[in-house]
């Protein structure tokens, strides 16, 4: 389902500084996303898409708090952070257009407004056999129209307006992730590239697991064997054989073929698992290997060894 974006002002200011506010106030770099709209929408499928983004991430901050809230953002370690605020707040939360707009004014702040069709917000109340947030004094049917009307005002006021309503949880997650993710040389997904040795056990938390025994093993040479894959000996032991290059280049490439779709599909963390018979040499370099290629494709890589000695 697309989104819509409302179309910028041109500011009238000419020359301004970038970061600066139309008072000349000077605003911090660091960023505020204000997510919002209806209820049942999916503004907490949207939240967690942007703590898996790296955001700090709030749920139902009372509205008063926001002020103190976004203070704390411009002057913290937090370069970026989200909150989910709705008509939960009861009368409070007319005063929120007042408050983003002086918020702009001095930290970059977005407003994400989410929305779907009266059809779809009650098939979900009825799912979920959650009442209505407006209570039970009214139909489902009537609590979402009142609830239009009192959000009327955030939603003109807002940067980005979403229907959800032919979304699932995990189509609108992977949508957000897609969408608000900060530039598009930013990969939002862990990856954690882990040697093993078969000897002592498979590991359990491995999405992708790839056996490297049939690589020549340095444990028979002599002088080899009191080190590990990290040592530069074994290293140019092990890449001296042309099926060990081969094998880093077309695992690394299909990783870095295969990532972007894990991603799509709302995966955050990925486990890749190499294992050789003791852990110590050949998975180690594998690991290594491989963790350095997909860190130059911008992506955010550890490295752990299960069974290798420091």
């Amino acid at each position: 389902m697309p989104s819509r974006q409302k179309p910028k002002k041109k500011s009238s200011a000419v020359g301004r500084l970038k970061g600066t506010s139309k008072n000349g106030t000077r605003r911090s770099r660091n960023e505020l996303v204000v997510i919002t709209g209806m209820s049942g929408s999916g503004k907490a499928s949207v939240l967690k898409a942007f703590e898996d983004l790296g955001y700090y991430c709030v749920d139902n901050l009372p509205i008063e708090l926001i002020p103190q809230f976004a203070e704390l953002a411009q002057n913290s370690e937090y370069e970026r952070t989200a909150l989910v605020v709705d008509i939960r707040e009861g009368s409070q939360f007319r005063k929120l257009p007042s408050i983003l707009k002086s918020l702009k004014n001095r930290l970059q702040t977005k407003v994400i407004f989410l929305e779907a069709s009266e059809d779809a917000l009650i098939r979900r109340f009825s799912e979920t056999r959650r009442p209505h947030p407006l209570g039970k004094s009214q139909t489902v049917s009537q609590a979402i129209a009142t609830e239009r009307e009192q959000l009327n005002e955030i939603r003109n006021a807002s940067d980005f307006i979403i229907d959800t309503s032919k979304f699932n949880v995990h189509d609108l997650r992977a949508h957000a992730l897609d969408k608000f993710r900060r530039n598009a040389g930013e990969n939002v997904i862990a990856v954690s590239c882990l040697s093993f040795g078969y000897k002592h056990g498979v590991p359990q938390d491995c999405d992708l697991l790839f056996d490297v025994r049939f690589l020549p093993n340095p444990h028979f040479i002599p002088e080899l064997r009191p080190f590990t894959g990290r040592d530069a000996k074994v290293a140019k032991y092990v890449l001296s054989f042309p099926q060990s290059r081969e094998f880093i280049d077309r695992v690394s490439k299909m990783l870095i073929y295969l990532l972007p779709h894990y991603v799509k599909e709302g995966k955050s963390y990925l486990t890749i698992g190499f294992g050789c018979t003791g852990g110590q040499h050949r998975s180690v370099l594998i690991a290594e290997e491989v963790r350095k290629r997909l860190a130059a494709a911008k992506y955010n890589v550890s490295v752990t060894h299960r069974d290798s000695p420091e």
